[in-house]
């Protein structure tokens, strides 16, 4: 889905007799039989709405259970991602969250089971006040390390979380950010891109998600980036990554995967999704993510 991937209201036929039915058991792969599996959240695990299937929430426990490093690769905060790994009964080893800028690593004495391994900030001012040049009625948020949210102007994605808190504009400057976000609700997504794209921003990394939604990075960070490093903590080669996403904050990640693995896009993915991938499978409501991992 878009860098943003913010969801208000989340539901599943995932229940929890599934979840206890699918318990994971002992692991069946050897070492050099593990993959690494990414998995973007909104369009590929989660449909519209909040609903994982139950095959998509089957074929995660399957693969999970056999060994292989499953982990999530999201656009998301920490404080909306970890309650995805919750519902699907998944303890991974390591997880991605504001499009790379924060990795989190599997730390059992940390209250939520995990704490920061990797994070990558920057400073926002720059980026922002060009941005405000071109857009004056857009609305701007601001995501630091610990997940909060600082926000200004109508920006009901983030109103609604844990962790958002209305600030003034020039407030947002002293905020060492790992993401910025920005939403124009009066642009279609062809025109703000054509906007974003006169701006040449400089010195940052960003896409602009299904609607009119910038999601704004620190230079070079892309969830590719953040794989990278996990992977090779895991010892995994390359040719053993598989990774599975639907919007233009994948491409980085499934051009990554499909250089020597499996790099998968979801069947409702944008046409510049699909060409940076060597599989595509079906669309989230067709279960498209459960048919690419029952592959492995």
């Amino acid at each position: 889905m878009s860098g943003g991937e913010v969801a208000t209201s989340e539901s599943s036929s995932w229940d929890d007799d599934t979840r206890r039915r699918s318990a994971p058991v002992a692991a069946t792969v050897s070492a050099d039989e593990r993959w690494l599996v990414a998995l973007d959240v909104d369009g590929t695990i989660m449909q519209e709405g909040g609903t994982i299937s139950e095959a998509v929430a089957g074929e995660i426990t399957r693969l999970a259970s056999q060994g292989h490093a499953v982990m999530i690769a999201t656009g998301r905060s920490v404080s909306m991602t970890l309650p995805v790994m919750d519902r699907l009964g998944l303890v991974s080893e390591y997880v991605v969250c504001a499009n790379g800028a924060i990795t989190l690593g599997r730390d059992e004495s940390a209250p939520t089971g995990y704490s920061q391994f990797h994070v990558e900030e920057f400073d926002p001012t720059d980026v922002l006040t060009t941005i405000r040049e071109g857009l004056h009625e857009a609305a701007y948020a601001v995501e630091d390390r610990d997940g909060v949210m600082r926000y200004c102007g109508s920006f009901p994605q983030v109103e609604h979380t844990g962790g958002a808190e209305k600030v003034e504009f020039e407030q947002l400057f002293d905020i060492a950010a790992t993401r910025v976000v920005v939403v124009s609700p009066s642009h279609d997504t062809d025109d703000f891109l054509e906007v974003v794209e006169r701006m040449g921003l400089q010195k940052v990394n960003y896409n602009v998600g299904w609607t009119a939604w910038l999601d704004i990075a620190p230079d070079g960070v892309t969830k590719a980036t953040a794989l990278e490093r996990v992977r090779a903590e895991l010892g995994i080669p390359r040719e053993r990554v598989l990774a599975v996403g639907d919007g233009r904050n994948d491409i980085a990640m499934l051009q990554w995967a499909a250089a020597e693995g499996r790099g998968v896009s979801m069947g409702q993915a944008p046409d510049d999704v699909h060409e940076v991938a060597n599989e595509r499978t079906r669309t989230d409501l067709d279960d498209g993510l459960a048919e690419a991992l029952a592959q492995l």
